[in-house]
């Protein structure tokens, strides 16, 4: 039997170990760890400016520097992760995060801060496709890994609902420093253990690594992001908001040329073509840009029209994350009871159905008791929709692509969170009034209709693949 044949064999079912347990531990405290860094610092932003002396403008640059790396770089590491071993770029990925975070704890000006923002996002963009894949060639199709990956959805969601809350309480009562300096005790513990307990499918031939094509789809996403993200602070008409949309367009454009060309590129147009991969992604991406972008009207809607405190604000937000992280543990079990297309057809209804009387939202405070209920119920329908998302867009895809696939998850999980917030404030502004009621009111709207919406496209056009005949038990 050749190498190849090796690599490409099924999993035998077997029952888990407890080193496949402790396994599964690592990797979902580092994914847990990179969600909180996604909004630890938010809070903690003006803190920061004050002490490092960043001017207003620029204090953006400290989440941007981070997101437009950790978005841009996914797709270019989790083709790495395949081609040079996963549990080898983990590790790197673990070690880069750790450095950059004690650099950004000590950092003393703008400069230091920013440079090792930017080697966040790049741990991050190694990390969560390499542990992801891990994940995903440790179980078979079926239960098992539907319940691991609706676990990581889960903590995944915890994450950022915990980062605002851990920012604002590390702020308040000690330092915005220990924002990063947690990062180091994580890392120091993931680097002590991982080497003993993770282990990684053998590599059989490498291919080149289609240096052309990580080159354009990498300076494309930067672009989106930068975009995108430019929008959200300066309104969708100007030139740096749409400039930067366009090139990316036309670099996307360049990079499925380049795709169709090569010998062995770094996305396979076959897998592209794959329903399930294409559909998936575009489920995911609009299942974290509807979800996380809603916080956005809702804090205008509790902080400027009912009057409440941010700290009010964020316990109502944390009831919100609490609802996410139990449909972290239903996905699994619809997904058991239907499959993984349904279940993210149902999170997106229920997702729709739930936000939608938000839209009709007034002045009233008697209005807080709903929302509570109704937030609860689409945070727990978004993440059946994440975990139905996840299992799909692995399904069926060789071991030999399972990091790549996993980018493809985490680039769509990136853009949607960059993409949701400046579509929902620009909607806000455009039909804002005398106050902001009707622009918020607006805003939800749109965002229950783009979940019904998805749920529509998906039902549709997205179309499972065999499953297959091992699974594994867990």
């Amino acid at each position: 039997m050749t190498a190849n044949e090796l690599t490409d064999a099924p999993p035998v079912p077997v029952r888990t170990s407890r080193r496949q347990r402790f396994a599964v531990a690592v990797l979902l405290t580092a994914n847990f760890t990179l969600a909180v860094d996604f909004s630890v610092l938010n809070v903690a932003l003006p803190h920061i400016g004050r002490d490092l002396g960043f001017t207003t403008a620029n204090l953006q640059w400290i989440i941007t520097a981070f997101s437009l790396c950790a978005a841009g770089f996914t797709l270019f590491f989790g083709r790495v992760a395949d081609l040079f071993g996963r549990k080898r770029l983990f590790l790197i990925g673990i070690v880069l995060l750790g450095v950059a975070s004690l650099v950004a704890g000590v950092a003393g000006d703008p400069t230091v801060l920013i440079a090792a923002r930017i080697g966040q996002g790049l741990a991050t963009a190694m990390v969560t496709p390499a542990a992801l894949a891990l994940l995903t060639t440790m179980f078979a199709e079926g239960p098992a890994r539907a319940r691991v990956l609706g676990l990581s959805g889960a903590l995944m969601a915890a994450g950022f609902t915990t980062g605002a809350a851990l920012g604002g309480v590390l702020t308040g009562l000690v330092s915005w420093r220990w924002a990063f300096f947690i990062n180091v005790i994580v890392a120091v513990f993931v680097l002590a253990v991982a080497p003993v307990v993770l282990t990684d499918r053998a590599i059989g031939r490498r291919p080149k690594l289609d240096f052309p094509g990580a080159i354009v789809v990498t300076v494309a996403l930067v672009a989106l992001v930068f975009g995108i993200t430019t929008a959200g602070e300066s309104g969708w008409g100007t030139p740096a908001a749409w400039g930067p949309i366009a090139v990316a367009a036309v670099l996307f454009a360049t990079f499925i040329a380049i795709e169709s060309r090569v010998k062995e590129p770094l996305v396979s147009p076959a897998l592209l073509r794959r329903s399930n991969v294409a559909w998936g992604n575009f489920a995911g991406l609009l299942a974290f840009a509807t979800e996380t972008a809603l916080v956005f009207p809702l804090t205008l809607y509790l902080q400027e029209i009912l009057g409440f405190s941010a700290v009010v604000a964020g316990l109502i937000f944390a009831f919100l994350g609490v609802g996410t992280v139990l449909g972290g543990f239903l996905g699994p079990r619809v997904i058991g009871r239907t499959n993984s297309k349904r279940a993210i057809v149902i999170g997106f209804v229920v997702q729709g159905a739930a936000t939608l009387p938000l839209a009709f939202v007034s002045d009233s405070s008697a209005w807080v008791v709903p929302l509570l209920v109704v937030s609860f119920i689409g945070g727990a329908a978004n993440l059946v929709a994440i975990v139905g998302y996840t299992v799909t867009s692995t399904a069926g895809v060789p071991v030999e692509q399972q990091g790549l696939a996993t980018g493809l998850i985490t680039m769509s999980q990136q853009v949607g969170i960059t993409l949701g917030t400046p579509v929902l404030s620009a909607i806000v502004t455009a039909f804002a009034g005398a106050t902001l009621l009707p622009g918020i009111q607006a805003s939800i709207g749109v965002d229950a209709a783009l979940c019904i919406a998805g749920a529509v496209v998906v039902g549709l056009l997205l179309r499972l693949p065999a499953a297959p005949a091992a699974t594994r038990d867990v």
